[in-house]
């Protein structure tokens, strides 16, 4: 069979990209023991103390790579250490082996990646060490300052050690990412390294060092060596016989590295000789010699043709045989499992793959104290998806739903995506035994039993709950029987397991994607809510995140994952979760759980006010399970509890909007939290703000009552009253001239602030410290709003102290200091970065650029951002400043984008984001987006495709607007030097008449509508698809760079720009799809090839075709191509009745674009199905059917279980005479007896005897043969195969792998010896 392509949908994992991550996973595993695995240690050679010295050179210096170069057909990582041989055998030195320049490159590039993987480990650790001082620093201010003075220095000590190693973490991990980036080629100092490890390895011997010849110590040159001289060389001799193990196993690694030199050589491999030595290998009694004969026939394969070949040297017979061996044996049996997994790696080499070795490999994964369980369980996944019927044929799909099951298999997700593969199509779900393997990892929380005590498996399970819930056809697996699966996993949590518990809340919360807000863990430790909004604080990025992408056209953002999770709230609320949770209210006793599940409450009554159609969430907003009459609440004693749970939960809501703390997946109003987002303080409404026309008296009192004109100890003045003085009185001239000339608050206030008072530069770079920041922009934007502020702030010594420090900076300028203000540890551990946010408030007025320019500190900037070395201050300096005032400033801006090193023009192309995206406070487009619409379109033409791409994305954002877009069109850019990363660009100028006319003059329109009616449409679907299983897979995809991050994770989830959907946004692109007759082909295609199942490339056109419908019904000027094909009748049909679950799935979201227009949504009216709507009667694009039994209503199962016959490698080969009454069948038979579970033990004791009696039959080939069938043919554990095999001689496996034929002598010897007894007879059948 060849390789499958995915039948799935967006959400749906392909073959080619299903164990991806399994493997990563074991990748780190897998190098701890790649030495002893690749290696193949020989017997060591000992010295007087009875101690290897191998041994004791084994273990290098520390953080040297043991691992050999690069991956080899078949490898596979374990996460189980490798197990030690026994005192008496020794230790096992790994040989040294060659690696090629691939190899050597393979090895910088995973050891680049371990790297990466080490230093967001670090960062991450230090993260959390960050927010825990932070939030103990946060609670020590809270307290007295004598009493907790000691403890708050020594943390914020601790936190300024956790910001400087973040930030040389970051920038090491940046420098990693940069140094992987670039081409790299094999150094002379990567060559010397190279000689250098296998010249004196630490893991060989002194005694193999000094007897290797100088000949094998050379290192071989790849451009001057002979391979074929090589190879001969090699296999004459492997021929010599009597040698030590080490001397096959270093020629057979020398093979290895000649073949990895070489990879052509393989092809021209003369098998005839080659063969003999493999064989010769493979029946060694040395182990190591035997794992060799494994690697250097796995690197002998090239195509199915070689699989063949290596077949026919009863390979078959000799991967069981090691497979079988007990546990000591760990470098045979793991080499035969690599040798298997090869198989996996060539084209349809999984047909090669016989029952008897695939059974052999399901016993392996049902032993649970098999160290190779857990590689035998991901061998046996990725065979059940390259040909599921040797995989049911063997057995195999039973111990995989085990391990599914109890949890104890880490890389669940894996499990979870074969299955799933194999649900999604009926030609696929014949495979299935029962058809509800996929409700197996949910045993784990409905049994309490089973739960208890073991917390990482219910963990593991988990995860893969929520990857069965995160797919189309894992939705439609539990929908059988009402989706009582899931109404069990709801019930779980009355069991009286914490843990359980807990863990379905988490559970929850991720299918939901609703994330919590940043007090959700003060809050579930019982602080009071009105503490929030003080310490709930966004950062500028994260600001400036958020109101991007709310400030968005809803028209031209997608988002497939708000309407899948809107089917699955739908599925919830159906299985009763709002009874459920409000049940778990009333009768949970521990607080905290309560706090959860309130929490969890409040937002699904959130989301389905936003997300579900009227009819369906109107009744849940009244919460009919606890609102009762006022009659029943008079008889009711708990009513009580029911009135503190509403209390509870409306205080949640009324925090999450004071706060705007959350991010919700799905779409709310504009303006919900957009205003809480976007002030720097959030708004606390039982604050009373003060009266700007205060008297006198009162005002005065207030500067009293702050502490500043009583002390000049910062730590003792009320900040909390002088913020609120500041956005008050003091915005009146009269209060503000008091206060400077009759009192000295302004004058300490200020003093506070000013750099060589090393009060605020001397303070620590904290959480709680960033309100003296926000403090400091607001005392600045104040002053700088009346004409006494203004006089005020030029004649302080603030800006010209602030200067000076800049100047310290400019090399042309003559100042140095030892210690400059602005040294990186000082910026990075103290508030000296925040001296540029108050550069920054100075930069947003007029009056402040004047202060600017006086002090020349704009020539300053100038030379700032020409330090290539202090990137740090650079974007500090570009972060802060305000460019919507057309000044120097824009000029500087200019010359980063332009200038400067790829991660500030990267920065500084980012910038530009949120002035393209700028409207004027009448909404009306603004001067400041067309100058950066100018720079954004010069980024395109940079040199480093990375800032284009940026640009690309940026300018696709601003063209949400119609005035931008337009004037984008209008700059003409050209895009035909960047490709697809141009692409979505060229796209989104067809929304407008004068960009079709701009496109259409380029001869741009024709060729791409051809092109996307070719073949697109279906590379479209894989687009989609892949976004979609992004989006929704449990473990996402980290991004490279934590500056990447914002870019990357806006895409996810989003359906890609179409070309027929930006066509049908003008009049001429509507003429012109109705002209080409492109959707009438596409209906016709739906309707002819709806309900097939089984062609991959029909089911993939199908799924263009409906994704080319839905993006043109989604338009208001496409929604008339729907009325007149009548194509929705045939999408709610697929919906409705298609036997694929993905391609439902598709039909589903497809559904989903035509109910944005409101055309397409008054046809799905007419239909029945509901769409979702927001207040002002918009479509949010999630419609649901008049009942979800109509869309979940799909047969799982099938009476047809009839299998394909396998090929058998032991025939059943009946001896030269009749055995009915012979000893031979009496072993047959207790062989047989030993699979009963009952009849084991005397089985056992009897093979004993006979082995004992006549050892000659133990002997015998077709003895062995017969044995060899039924265990191909039937089921047997682990160690029952073991215990067999051991018993025969291990010459009756070199007889069969040589083709000796001397077997009926044996049985014609020993067959009148053999006298049944009644001991020995076959019991009656």
């Amino acid at each position: 069979m060849a390789q499958q392509t995915t039948l799935g949908s967006s959400i749906t994992p392909t073959p080619g990209n299903l164990f991806r991550q399994d493997r990563s996973q074991y990748r780190k595993d897998e190098e701890d023991v790649q030495s002893i695995k690749d290696g193949l240690f020989p017997p060591p050679r000992t010295v007087k103390d009875a101690r290897s010295l191998s041994n004791a050179s084994m273990f290098g210096p520390r953080g040297a790579s043991l691992a050999t170069s690069g991956a080899a057909p078949g490898s596979f990582s374990s996460n189980m250490k490798t197990m030690t041989a026994p005192r008496h055998v020794g230790s096992r030195p790994e040989l040294t082996t060659f690696p090629s320049r691939e190899d050597i490159l393979s090895v910088e590039i995973g050891a680049s990646e371990q790297r990466q993987a080490e230093f967001r480990d670090k960062i991450n650790k230090e993260m959390k060490i960050k927010t825990g001082s932070e939030n103990l620093l946060e609670a020590l201010l809270s307290k007295g300052s004598k009493q907790t003075k000691d403890q708050r220095m020594r943390v914020e000590t601790e936190l300024n050690s956790s910001n400087r190693k973040i930030a040389e973490l970051k920038s090491k991990l940046e420098e990693e990412v940069e140094r992987s980036k670039r081409p790299t080629t094999p150094s002379q100092t990567s060559q010397n390294r190279l000689s250098a490890l296998f010249r004196g390895s630490p893991l060989r011997s002194p005694s193999r060092t000094d007897a290797l010849s100088e000949v094998d110590n050379v290192e071989p040159n790849p451009e001057l060596e002979s391979p074929t001289f090589v190879l001969a060389e090699t296999l004459q001799a492997l021929e010599v016989e009597g040698m030590q193990p080490d001397y096959y196993v270093s020629r057979a690694n020398g093979l290895v590295e000649l073949f990895k030199r070489h990879p052509t050589l393989k092809y021209d491999l003369a098998w005839s000789i080659f063969g003999i030595r493999v064989q010769t290998m493979l029946l060694s009694d040395s182990r190591e010699v035997v794992a060799a004969g494994y690697r250097v026939t796995r690197h002998a394969i090239a195509d199915r043709k070689s699989l063949q070949t290596v077949r026919n040297l009863h390979t078959d017979s000799l991967v069981i045989l090691s497979l079988v061996k007990e546990s000591k044996a760990t470098i045979e049996r793991e080499q035969a499992m690599k040798f298997i997994r090869a198989f996996l790696d060539i084209k349809d080499g999984v047909k090669e793959l016989s029952n008897a070795v695939v059974r052999t490999v399901v016993s392996v994964a049902e032993h649970s104290e098999d160290r190779l369980r857990n590689i035998a369980i991901l061998t046996l996944t990725e065979i059940l998806v390259k040909d599921p019927s040797l995989v049911s044929k063997a057995g195999g799909i039973a111990p995989l739903t085990d391990a599914l099951g109890d949890g104890s298999y880490p890389g669940s997700e894996s499990l979870v995506c074969a299955f799933l593969y194999l649900t999604d199509a009926p030609k696929l779900r014949q495979i299935l035994v029962s058809g509800r393997e996929l409700e197996a990892p949910f045993s784990g929380f409905t049994d309490p039993l089973v739960s208890h005590g073991h917390e990482e498996r219910l963990k593991v399970s988990a995860r893969s709950v929520a990857s069965i819930l995160n797919t189309w056809p894992g939705l439609f697996a539990l929908s059988r029987r009402g989706f009582s699966t899931l109404r069990s996993l709801l019930l779980s949590l009355f069991h009286p397991e914490p843990f359980a518990r807990d863990l379905i809340l988490d559970l929850l919360f991720d299918v939901l994607h609703i994330k919590p807000p940043s007090w959700t863990s003060s809050f579930l430790a019982g602080r009071r809510l009105t503490t929030y909004g003080r310490v709930t604080v966004l950062k500028p990025d994260q600001m400036e995140q958020q109101w991007h992408i709310e400030s968005e056209d809803d028209a031209n953002r997608v988002n497939l994952i708000d309407q899948y999770t809107a089917l699955v709230l739908a599925v919830l609320v159906h299985c009763g979760l709002i009874k459920i949770l409000s049940d778990l209210v009333e009768e949970a006793s521990d607080p905290s759980l309560k706090r959860k599940t309130i929490l969890l409450l409040g937002e699904v009554l959130k989301m389905a006010n936003y997300a579900l159609p009227s009819a369906l969430s109107s009744d849940l907003q009244v919460l009919p399970t606890i609102m009762r009459s006022p009659f029943q609440y008079m008889e009711d004693d708990d009513c009580g509890l029911s009135l503190n749970m509403i209390y509870q939960i409306d205080s949640v809501n009324r925090t999450l909007h004071r706060t705007g703390a959350t991010k919700r997946s799905i779409n709310s109003p504009l303006g919900e939290s957009q205003d809480s987002a976007t002030n720097t303080r959030p708004n606390d409404s039982s604050r009373p703000k003060l009266n700007v026309d205060m008297d006198e008296i009162s005002f005065r009192s207030l500067l009293v009552e702050t502490q500043v004109v009583s002390t000049v100890n910062y730590l003792k003045w009320k900040w909390d009253l002088i913020v609120d003085i500041i956005e008050g009185p003091l915005l009146n001239p009269k209060r503000l001239d008091e206060a400077i000339k009759g009192t000295k608050f302004l004058k300490r206030l200020i003093g506070f602030y000013r750099p060589f008072k090393y009060r605020f530069s001397e303070a620590r770079n904290t959480k709680p410290n960033q309100r003296y920041v926000r403090i400091g922009c607001l005392l600045l934007k104040c002053l700088l709003q009346t004409t006494e502020g203004v006089q005020y702030l030029t004649e302080s010594k603030l800006l010209r102290q602030l200067a000076e420090c800049l100047a310290q900076l400019d090399k042309t300028s003559g100042l140095i200091s030892t210690t400059p203000l602005f040294a990186a540890d000082r910026v990075l551990e103290t508030l000296t970065g925040g001296y540029f946010n108050l550069l920054g408030t100075l930069s947003s007025d007029p009056q402040g650029l004047v202060m600017l320019g006086r002090w020349r500190m704009i020539n300053m900037f100038y030379h700032i951002i020409d330090l290539s070395e202090r990137g740090d201050l650079v974007q500090l300096l570009l972060g802060n400043m305000d460019f919507t005032i057309d000044s120097h400033l824009r000029v500087l801006l200019s010359k980063a984008l332009t200038s400067c090193p790829k991660n500030i023009r990267i920065y500084s192309t980012k910038l530009l984001r949120k002035y393209a995206n700028r409207e004027d406070k009448q909404g009306t487009t603004s001067d400041v987006a067309y100058w950066a619409i100018r720079l954004l379109v010069t980024q395109l033409y940079d040199p480093d495709v990375e800032v284009s791409e940026v640009a690309v994305q940026v300018l696709q954002e601003a063209c949400n607007r119609h005035q931008y877009l337009e004037y984008v069109v209008k700059c003409r850019p050209a895009l035909d030097h960047l490709g697809e990363i141009g692409a979505p660009l060229l796209l989104r100028f067809l929304s407008t008449s004068l960009g079709y006319k701009y496109l259409d003059g380029l001869d741009y329109i024709t060729q791409e509508m051809d092109d996307w009616f070719l073949g697109r449409n279906e590379k479209y679907v894989t687009l989609v698809e892949a976004s979609l299983s992004r989006a929704l897979s449990h473990q996402a995809e980290r991004p490279k760079s934590m500056v990447d991050e914002p870019v990357q994770r806006q895409h996810l989830g989003i359906v890609p720009p179409h070309f027929y959907r930006e066509l049908t946004r003008t009049k001429e692109g509507c003429k012109l799809l109705k002209d080409s007759g492109h959707f009438e082909e596409f209906v016709s295609t739906i309707q002819e090839s709806w309900s097939e199942d089984e062609d991959e490339e029909t089911m993939l056109k199908v799924k263009g075709c409906l994704w080319a419908v839905g993006n043109v019904g989604s338009m208001e000027l496409g929604a008339p191509f729907l009325e007149y094909t009548n194509v929705v009748t045939w999408i709610i049909k697929i919906v409705e009745q298609s036997e694929v679950m993905t391609m439902r799935g598709t039909a589903f979201f497809v559904l989903g674009l035509i109910s944005r227009s409101l055309h397409g949504m008054e046809i799905l009216a007419e239909h029945g199905w509901d769409a979702a709507t927001n207040q002002n009667g918009q479509s949010l694009g999630y419609c649901l059917p008049p009942s979800l039994d109509v869309l979940f209503s799909v047969q799982l199962t099938t009476s047809d279980k009839r299998m394909p016959n396998m090929h058998q490698t032991f025939e059943r080969v009946p001896p030269a005479r009749d055995l009915r009454d012979t000893g031979a069948a009496r072993v047959v038979s207790l062989v047989i007896d030993l699979g009963n579970t009952v009849l084991t033990k005397r089985a056992f004791g009897e093979l004993h005897g006979i082995r004992t009696n006549h050892p000659a039959l133990f002997r015998s080939v077709a003895v062995f043969r017969q044995v060899m069938h039924i265990f191909e043919c039937h089921r047997f554990r682990l160690p029952i195969m073991r215990f067999v095999i051991d018993m025969f001689d291990k010459d009756v496996m070199r007889q069969i792998v040589l083709d000796d034929d001397s077997d009926d002598d044996i049985l014609d010897t020993y067959e009148t010896e053999f006298q049944p007894t009644a001991a020995t007879l076959p019991a009656a059948s």
